[in-house]
């Protein structure tokens, strides 16, 4: 990943607008199953790669069969999920692998991270991004690079994940593209 922001591409307005950035690395945050072969074969057109959050494609199953065919015939470069079977199975072939998580109280980043610790993601997506301490604290505990994400706001919020050991942050927020 070269860039320390990664734009969150929510609707095709997004994506006209990111094909005209230098950002190498694109998320596809909320799409239609029927949209996706097209969209990501275009943006690898424009030089780009996709990483694709699973959990939000309109239409798919995120089964077995549904990695399949995002890794197969959608030729995605990674996805994310909150689902750690689904991280397991995107590392299995050789695709990145993003374990998102929630840090919503002690009880749910102690158990995330176990989880992160056993299937070993390539990357971990805190949410939200905004808050130096866990990220920190979870980049600690486990050496996995952070991505920070949710309630990116400002350049102060990215310095601040950055300065807090964010690898990147990964925002919808054009501004900051």
């Amino acid at each position: 990943m070269g860039k320390r922001i990664i734009p969150a591409v929510r609707n095709m307005k997004d994506f006209d607008d990111v094909l005209k950035t230098d950002h190498e690395l694109i998320i596809f945050l909320e799409t239609r199953l029927s949209q996706l072969e097209s969209t990501v074969k275009y943006a690898k057109q424009h030089k780009k790669k996709v990483l694709i959050h699973a959990d939000l494609v309109q239409g798919l199953k995120v089964d077995e069969y549904g990695l399949e065919y995002l890794i197969h015939n959608v030729k995605v470069d990674g996805i994310i999920s909150t689902k750690s079977k689904v991280i397991a199975y995107a590392k299995k072939h050789n695709i990145i692998g993003i374990q998102r998580l929630f840090a919503l109280d002690s009880h749910a980043l102690n158990h995330n991270l176990k989880i992160c610790q056993k299937i070993k993601p390539d990357y971990i997506e805190i949410l939200p991004g905004v808050i130096p301490e866990i990220i920190q604290e979870i980049y600690d505990e486990t050496g996995i690079p952070i991505i920070a994400g949710g309630l990116i706001r400002t350049q102060i919020d990215v310095d601040n994940a950055i300065n807090a050991s964010a690898y990147a942050v990964t925002t919808s927020n054009k501004e900051l593209w």
